[in-house]
């Protein structure tokens, strides 16, 4: 079948380990099933995996993607939940130690076909499109548990959002003004502080600039670059929620005085459960909110996704269809 995949890793040129072409057919074992891609879209993990992140060598070739919607074995429009949990594992996936996500330790979602576990299926509404749909597993997924499980959030409430233009950042500003919230977010680039604004945000500012107002929490993807802009930026109990450090996991000041002088939660978020992806696309049914979708390629073309992900060149998802 067609395939996008991981031939070799490099970190100096990430690029260079991808190969479109060819992969044996999947075959699904007890317990799972066959998804026949129609849609699937673009993560920072699939650079970081031609990098060698997350991904052992002995895995390769590796075919790349965690998320995809498309059509299971009996013809019904779905999308694949791409957290997967050990067989014997009840309760929230994310808790799970022996978790990982598609294109890690099982092949990913840049091909015709991926087989996944059937609980890994989650129906498709009608008024989703299959672009619409694919950008939901990882990106949307990871901004909902922020927003609402694990920011707690709720109409009314104020929160900022950090680095406006990534995936999550992008899904974090939509889905926040969604459901009622005074919506802030911040970018080093005028044309994305202006995107931002279209998409949802009632404020935007460059990054680090003085606020008017304190919020009730913060949606931290960026880590080095805006931590303690984030912390200053918090009502007193005000919360932090991160899931993401693209500048940097090292703190200069980690700004340990003022949280606990004013009684700040700082809280992780990783990925989501398939319960709470139903639940965004519930979400996303009734409110006919849609994810923002940068462009669509077809997957024969997956390299010219991958270089403008590389360059920054983006904002919202990139999808790859077939």
């Amino acid at each position: 079948m067609f395939a996008v995949y991981a031939e070799k890793f490099s970190s100096e040129d990430p690029l260079s380990g991808l190969v479109v072409g060819e992969r044996p057919d999947p075959v699904a074992p007890d317990g799972w099933t066959t998804v026949t891609v129609k849609a699937a879209s673009l993560n920072h993990h699939d650079l970081w995996s031609l990098r060698g992140v997350g991904l052992r060598e002995e895995s390769l070739p590796m075919i790349l993607g965690c998320d995809a919607a498309g059509l299971d074995e009996d013809g019904n429009e779905v999308l694949v939940h791409a957290v997967v949990s050990d067989p014997d594992w009840s309760g929230d996936e994310t808790f799970d130690p022996k978790r990982s996500l598609l294109s890690e330790r099982h092949q990913g979602t840049f091909a015709d076909k991926v087989i996944v576990p059937r609980r890994n299926v989650i129906a498709k509404p009608a008024s989703m499109s299959f672009a619409e749909a694919a950008c939901l597993p990882t990106a949307w997924l990871t901004a909902y548990r922020m927003l609402f499980t694990q920011g707690g959030l709720k109409a009314g409430d104020s929160v900022l959002v950090q680095g406006a233009g990534g995936g999550v950042a992008t899904a974090l500003i939509t889905l926040a003004r969604a459901g009622g919230l005074k919506v802030l977010a911040t970018s080093r680039d005028e044309a994305k502080r202006t995107r931002a604004l279209e998409i949802g945000a009632h404020e935007v500012f460059e990054s680090n600039a003085r606020l008017p107002m304190k919020v009730d929490a913060v949606m931290e993807t960026v880590g080095r670059a805006t931590w303690s802009h984030s912390i200053r930026a918090l009502r007193p109990g005000g919360r932090i929620v991160i899931s993401g450090t693209t500048s940097g996991p090292q703190l200069d000041d980690a700004e340990l005085t003022r949280i606990f002088f004013l009684q700040l939660s700082v809280v992780g978020s990783t990925m989501g459960t398939s319960r709470e992806l139903a639940a965004l696309t519930q979400m996303l049914d009734a409110t006919g909110t849609r994810p923002l979708i940068d462009r669509e390629i077809p997957m024969a073309d997956a390299g010219e996704g991958f270089a403008a992900m590389a360059k920054g060149d983006v904002f919202g998802k990139i999808v790859l269809t077939r």
